[in-house]
């Protein structure tokens, strides 16, 4: 499918860019993918080395956001001593029955007998021989305060996307990164030394927070330094080191043995991304986006100097240009501004939809796989469903390109859901009525292949919103527009453990709208541009401009009034009909 980009009064129906919003850069400067990177070597040797020093914390950085797992798994607690009120201790069932993560445990069913037992025998399945729930004791009565633990998470990593978001765009992707590794480094420690889950609690939002940042701006400096041909697979690639991050956390979890000292393994190696201070430089892009020229041109001859270009001789004027705009005072936007925008917004608020249906229905179809219990086997499943849906998302969106693949799993993803919730009912009430257990079976089977398959699509389904997020959004804005996606995959991921602390209830309703959600989502992805092979706009002007392609002509007027037919008529001549596919600027097909 085409996409339109309209730096020029609207016509054919369709709407451009208020007037406001015309871009006030020179036009060699702005075209960075066409004409700025080519000069500079493109995605050359020192893009590449780059490229690589952005992959390296994604391991460490998973292992801290995936660490509750660990940290807040419940212990297999077994009476072994007389129980008060019982006369025989052999008769008390294990507590819990298996090592269960409380913010994924479905059964809320109380047992007095197991939670006054006077001697227990506790077990960690996960390697560690203490963590917090065995510390603090966070069982029976106690077990809410693991879930709004778990819960503060997750509102920290959503407030954090959406300050470090705006905060990225307002002073730059490399300042914020280098004060979200000091906070994350700062506090993660102060958790290890946590003396009450109070503590714990404040300090894992606090950690939540800047691992969101650090997450954001390393995507951000990631998608901004390739060519449009390399994003994608540069992308993934961090995708699978982030699995690869999951699937190494249990190992870490053995060789620590105590929670203080996975806590410190994990955070500590965290402080050495301040190096990248000094060898990272800052976004070339939102250098040249936001007019910081001075900045911009010390960096660009480094570039070229390490790609090997001779700068001597200027043939596309590049050098020229940026010379005569180093008077230019720097200007910074804000996520804001979208308010002002008239597809924009649209654009970036179905992706959010997507993000929050898709992140949600993960959680509930984790509850269908483990169900009820979680163990280190269900671990390494989740690990490998997504290390499964990351290579599953690489092939179909090579196939049918970002939009294509976008709708393809949210329905997938839908159906999923649907089906679990009505035909499941559908085989429990009028077939198999004698065999109830053989019943059960089928219905648990097919609940687990529905789940598989659900969460594979919408953990596809979140990371591509986020990718098609940072390809639809300008450069002067895309740090709060990802931030607001993490935001929304944070809260949706909150489904768990809200339900927890409501012990299960109302989860049929929350499921119900997740589900319409989905269906939302697939009526409004088709309306997102599709984005394969184009540059990443650079100023509100080329966001804003950046439409599907309109309506063949003889199709525009059946969705008009006759007064708007003959208004149609008189501007089917204006310049831009005339033009086609003849400017850079006009339409471009994929």
């Amino acid at each position: 499918m085409a996409v339109v980009r309209m730096d020029h009064p609207p016509g054919n129906g369709l709407v451009g860019p208020s007037p406001e919003a015309t871009p006030s850069r020179p036009p060699l400067l702005a075209q960075v993918d066409g004409v700025v990177f080519p000069f500079l070597g493109g995605f050359g040797r020192y893009q590449k080395r780059l490229m690589l020093l952005s992959w390296i914390p994604v391991l460490l950085i998973s292992c801290n956001q995936f660490s509750d797992y660990i940290h807040l798994a419940q212990p297999n607690i077994t009476c072994t001593g007389n129980v008060t009120g019982a006369a025989d201790a052999d008769a008390v069932p294990p507590l819990n029955g298996s090592t269960r993560t409380p913010y994924i445990t479905d059964s809320y069913e109380d047992n007095g007998m197991q939670c006054s037992c006077s001697e227990r025998q506790i077990q960690l399945e996960f390697g560690l021989k203490q963590n917090v729930i065995t510390e603090w004791w966070l069982v029976c009565e106690e077990q809410w305060q693991a879930h709004l633990t778990h819960l503060s998470f997750l509102l920290g990593t959503a407030i954090g996307a959406l300050l470090t978001g705006a905060m990225a765009d307002w002073w730059g992707r490399l300042p914020v990164l280098c004060m979200s590794v000091c906070v994350t480094t700062v506090s993660g420690m102060a958790v290890a030394f946590a003396r009450s889950v109070l503590t714990f609690s404040i300090l894992r939002f606090v950690q939540g927070c800047s691992l969101a940042g650090i997450s954001l701006c390393l995507y951000l400096l990631r998608i901004e330094l390739c060519l449009p041909a390399w994003r994608f697979s540069m992308t993934m690639v961090a995708n699978v080191l982030a699995v690869g991050g999951q699937l190494l956390l249990p190992g870490l979890a053995v060789l620590s043995i105590d929670w203080h000292v996975l806590q410190l393994v994990l955070v500590c190696p965290l402080a050495l991304i301040l190096t990248y201070a000094w060898l990272f430089p800052e976004s070339l892009r939102w250098l040249l986006a936001t007019q910081r020229f001075v900045r911009a041109k010390g960096q660009m001859y480094l570039v070229a100097q390490s790609n090997s270009i001779d700068t001597e001789t200027d043939e596309t004027g590049i050098l020229s240009a940026l010379e005569a705009e180093l008077h230019q005072t720097p200007e910074s936007s804000c996520i804001l501004q979208i308010i002002h925008t008239r597809n924009m917004w649209k654009n970036i608020l179905v992706l959010c939809v997507n993000s929050l249906a898709s992140s949600g229905m993960g959680q509930c179809f984790v509850r269908a796989v483990t169900g009820g219990s979680f163990s280190p086997f269900h671990y390494l499943v989740l690990v490998g469903i997504s290390m499964g849906g990351s290579l599953v998302l690489a092939t179909v969106v090579l196939v049918m390109g970002r939009r294509g693949a976008q709708l393809s799993f949210m329905i997938i993803t839908a159906l999923a859901s649907l089906l679990q919730l009505g035909l499941l009912n559908l085989i429990g009430k009028y077939s198999l009525r004698h065999d109830i257990a053989l019943r059960d079976t089928l219905n648990r089977r097919l609940s687990v292949a529905l789940s598989v398959i659900g969460m594979l699509t919408s953990n596809a389904v979140n990371h591509l919103s986020l990718f098609i997020c940072a390809e639809i959004t300008p450069t002067v804005i895309r740090g709060g527009a990802l931030g607001l996606l993490m935001a929304n995959a944070a809260v949706g991921m909150c489904v768990s453990a809200l339900v927890d602390l409501q012990k299960f209830r109302g989860f049929f309703l929350l499921r119900i709208i997740l589900t319409c959600s989905c269906l939302l989502s697939i009526i409004c992805i088709p309306l997102l541009p599709e984005t394969t092979g184009q540059p990443l706009p650079e100023s509100m002007a080329e966001g804003e401009g950046l439409l599907r392609r309109p309506l063949p002509s003889g199709e525009q007027h059946h969705l008009l009034t006759r007064v708007e037919v003959a208004e149609y008529s008189r501007v089917a001549n204006t310049p831009m009909h005339r033009q086609g596919n003849d400017t850079a600027n006009g339409i471009r097909t994929s």
